[in-house]
């Protein structure tokens, strides 16, 4: 077998592993955010058993209930302000306005959810550092992910998931964190300049594979 031959199918195995982790992932935050639509205080060991999972399982994804329930709270909240932004979006638009569309109601719902998302950031920043699964962003890769869907197969694999990584760095609490806390931007503005960083950098990567 040839190399290039075996590093495909290495990475087809890795992106099947991660494909997995978020699945896995979802499914305990959705368990624990049903519970919570029914207004109970549900344990690790309830949102397993709703999960169909171990308790092991739930603490590789999450160190602490605090967490896990931090979460699905985010959950309950992106349901109503971000799914139907990017659902909304056409196939036939444009790869810039799909990506504006998504960053912007990202940072609107960052903005409204500001304390639950130093909250989360914090929990992520004490949460063990061993490797496993990743401590959270799961939902932020999958808007991006959707608002890139046009691109698929009109860039290869390894820029298309650079293109994911940057624009994860560009939208979401972190970056709102450092409009409001380095630069004093007010909402409005904060806004504007998510969106036209993840504009810029769809249009750079489509100036790259163009030439």
């Amino acid at each position: 077998m040839t190399k290039k031959k075996t590093k495909t199918r290495e990475t087809k195995t890795a992106a099947g592993r991660t494909g997995q982790r978020r699945r896995t992932r979802k499914a305990i935050v959705q368990a624990a955010m049903d519970l919570l639509v029914r207004n109970a205080a549900p344990s690790i060991a309830d949102i397993a058993a709703a999960a169909d999972v171990s308790r092991r399982t739930v603490y590789m994804y999450f160190p602490t209930l605090e967490q896990l329930l931090a979460d699905a709270a985010l959950g309950l909240a992106t349901h109503a302000a971000v799914d139907p932004v990017v659902g909304a979006s056409s196939p036939s638009d444009d790869v810039e306005t799909r990506v504006d569309a998504m960053a912007r109601a990202v940072q609107r719902m960052s903005t409204d959810t500001e304390k639950l998302g130093r909250t989360i950031i914090r929990l992520t920043v004490e949460a063990p550092s061993e490797g496993g699964p990743p401590l959270r962003g799961y939902r932020r890769v999958e808007w991006i992910e959707s608002a890139l869907a046009p691109l698929r197969g009109r860039i290869d694999g390894a820029r298309f998931e650079r293109l994911v990584s940057a624009l994860a760095m560009v939208i979401g609490w972190e970056a709102m964190l450092v409009q409001r806390d380095v630069r004093r931007l007010n909402p409005a503005d904060a806004e504007e300049v998510s969106a036209w960083a993840a504009r810029a950098l769809v249009k750079a990567a489509l100036e790259e594979v163009g030439r």
